[in-house]
Parts: structure tokens; sequence; C-alpha cells
């Protein structure tokens, strides 16, 4: 097990690849990122990036100059031709899901890619969320297609990602990390190449598939929390209390950890593990009644949550404007992907409602963005609070009155910025989860 662990390419540089691809290279190692989107290596190559990600005191912005002036980090869109000398390959493409259909496209791509420049003593590693059984009976084929085979010529390895944006290189570092391999060689193999970048303990599991499976688990059981508490807080309104007070008086039992309500539940992570294990499920014929009935009430809260500001109009839907502030699918990021201010958006929009969107830290492109606060709230009937962030000031609540409408305009708070008392003292009506 004397190898090289200098050359690695990282396939996929999005939330996870990219922190990941520059954490390796903090550590002076020389790493080739690669992904399909040309405009994303553009950028990436200008040192530009929306990411939101910090080391210590460096932005991940400065980092990316730094290691591709260093020539540490290096981007292409060719996954062959310029990958020959490497000899680790760490794949962070993820598997889209649409309609409760998983793709299995992009992973399928990639192996092949890899499949054509493998060579003997290789280390695959796959760090994206799959259904379990992807790497030993779908990805290890497409990759023998090279005439090597997995666990005998080149080394394959599943390690878990399990990072939360906004904390990927601290938690890359720190947080303990899981590892299978093919075989046991390949499984030390990656713990090895881990170990360069994650202080943290590195569990070796029995399986590829253990840890396929307690990726998605870790997942899902956030879902089913989240479920739990948005009805919870359907309980709760109905009686006139605060669902956020009533969880932060409930958490102080030392054995409970309530997460709270928002507007639903977004990202790549999250929403997608129920349809990553129901695959799997529907074919040992076992169903899923408590993962169902999570994913079908989170998938129904952002609806609900357009629903609730309708009702709080004082206008007929197609004379009204409501701004939206936060697009983001969580808190302080600036990742919209099946973000729950989409689909607000979307049943606002059905509706004849006129949306604008105010988040700054999510890059243009939705056509209901705009620059700035004061173009988000002129003139707006309501206001609805669906992400922080740090650059809107939630608190100038005097601006936000100026600006809106004159006819007592609403503000739909469901991420727990506000007092009903405060926010009512200004002339605004409030609404809350």
């Amino acid at each position: 097990m004397n190898r090289s662990y200098n050359q690695i390419v990282v396939i996929g540089l999005g939330f996870v690849g990219l922190p990941l691809a520059l954490s390796f290279c903090l550590k002076g190692i020389k790493v080739t990122g690669v992904d399909v989107d040309e405009n994303l290596i553009s950028e990436l190559s200008a040192g530009i990036t929306h990411h939101l990600e910090k080391h210590g005191e460096k932005t991940i912005q400065e980092i990316l100059k730094e290691q591709l002036d260093s020539g540490n980090f290096q981007v292409t869109t060719e996954a062959q031709g310029n990958l020959e000398e490497a000899n680790n390959y760490i794949v962070t493409v993820g598997i889209p899901v649409e309609n409760g259909q998983h793709s299995m496209e992009h992973i399928k791509a990639v192996s092949r890619s890899i499949s054509r420049v493998l060579e003997k003593g290789d280390l695959v590693l796959i760090r994206s969320t799959v259904v379990p059984g992807t790497v030993r009976n779908y990805i290890a084929p497409i990759l023998e297609e090279s005439g090597l085979k997995a666990g005998e010529d080149f080394f394959l390895a599943y390690a878990s990602e399990r990072i939360a944006e906004g904390k990927a290189f601290e938690e890359f570092e720190n947080m303990p990390t899981l590892v299978s391999g093919i075989n046991g060689d390949s499984a030390a193999v990656a713990a090895r190449l881990l170990k360069i970048v994650t202080r943290a303990d590195i569990h070796t599991a029995s399986s590829i598939e253990v840890v396929e499976t307690a990726k998605i688990f870790e997942n899902l059981s956030r879902d089913i929390n989240i479920a739990m508490v948005n009805e919870f807080a359907r309980f709760s309104k109905n009686m006139d209390l605060s669902i956020f007070e009533v969880i932060e008086l409930a958490n102080t039992h030392k054995r409970v950890n309530l997460l709270y309500p928002g507007p639903g539940v977004g990202g790549y992570c999250i929403p997608n593990a129920y349809y990553y294990l129901l695959p799997k499920a529907q074919e040992m014929g076992i169903d899923l009644p408590v993962s169902t009935t999570a994913r079908s009430i989170n998938q129904s809260v952002p609806a609900s949550v357009a629903e609730m500001a309708l009702n709080n109009l004082n206008v007929d839907p197609g004379e009204a404007k409501i701004c939206l502030l936060g697009m983001a699918m969580k808190d302080y990021s600036s990742d919209d992907r099946m973000s729950p201010a989409l689909e607000v958006i979307d049943c606002l929009l059905a509706k004849g409602v006129q949306v604008t969107v105010y988040d700054p830290a999510v890059p243009r492109g939705h056509p209901c963005l705009v620059d700035t606060l004061e173009e988000a709230l002129g003139g707006a009937q309501g206001i609805i609070v669906l992400a922080k962030q740090k650059e809107i000031n939630f608190k100038d609540l005097p601006k936000f009155r100026q600006l809106t409408c004159q006819d007592k305009p609403f503000i739909l708070d469901t991420k727990n910025v506000y007092k009903k008392e405060e926010v009512e003292s200004l002339g605004f009506n409030f609404e809350s989860l």
C-alpha cells in the first residue's frame, strides 16, 4: 500500500466537490477539478465562485485564487486526456431526482469516463449520496469495462459526504467520516486518502452498503423530524401558540431535540433521501409508511405558506405584489436548488400575483429576483420571510413599512425573525407558522 496520493481528480465541482478539492490543495496536494458545466469551469478558472464558505478567516474565493495561482488546483471540462496521470479519483456527482424518480445518467457518464483512463493501482472513491447497492452493483461493472477488476486491479471505495453548506471546510476536517470498500484493501487505501484532510475519526464499515444506507438514514431522519414539527406547528397555530416558543421550551429536556419548522425542506440532500431509499425498499417489497408520510407533509408546506399569504391579501391576487425575502434553500446559503421558495413563487404566480424576490446571496438567474431591497418591497401588499441572509437587515421594519403599500400590508414570518407586537405596532398585519 505504498502508493502516491499526490495526484487527485475531483469530479463534480458543486457545493461538495469544490470545497473538498480545495481542502486537499490546502494540504499541498495537486488536484484537478472536473465538471461538465463549461460556464462553471470558466468562472472557477477566473477565481469566481458564489459559495459562502470560509476556512478560518479566508473566504473560499481567496482560497480558490491562491490555489489556482500556486498551481495546486486546475479545473477542466475534459474527463479524458488530462487525467491519465492521476491515480485517485473522487466522485461527488449527484443523482438528481425529478418527479420522484432518480436518474443515474450523470453517475453513469462519470463512471464511463473514469473507466477509459483507469489503470492498475488507481483508487476510485465515490462521495455521492446513492441508492443502497449502487457502488457494488452499478458503478463497479461500468468501471470494469476498463478490463480491470475492482478490488484486484484497482481500489473501489465509498465514503459518505456529511457536510453542511457553509461549514464545508470545517466539517471535512472535523466531522467523523464513514468509509468502506469493495474489499479491505480498498477501504484502507481510501481511508489513507481521507486522512490527508480529515482530523476526526474515520470509521470503517463492514460493507459499502452499510455506509450507503447510513447516509440516507442520516438525511431521512431530518426529513422525518421536520415533518413532525411541521405537524406540531399546525396544532400550535390552531391553539394560538407560538410553535417556536413551544419547541424552545420542549428542547430544555435533555433527551429532546426538536428541529424548527420552516417554509419547507430544500436543498439537494434531505428532500432526495426518501427517493434514494424507496427504490431499494420497493425491490425488497418493504413499505416505508413513516418516511412516505413525512415526505408528503414536507412537500405540502410551501403551498400552505403561499395560501397563508393569499389569505392575508386585502386586494385581489391579480392586483397584488408580494415580496419574498430569501430564496436560498436554507439560511445563510447561496444554494437555491429545490428551495421551498421556488414552489412558493410558482403558487403565487399561478394566482396572478406579482412576485419580487430579494436574496443578494443567490446568483442572479431567476426572473423574480431583483437587485435591491427597494425594488423588491416597493408598493408590496405583503412580505414573506423565507430565508435569513446577512445582507438583509430584517430589523429595519420602519424602512419596510415606508416602502410597502399604504393599506396595512402583512408580514408572513416563517423563520421566527419577529415578535408579533413589534410588527403590528408599525402597521403591519402579522402571520407566522
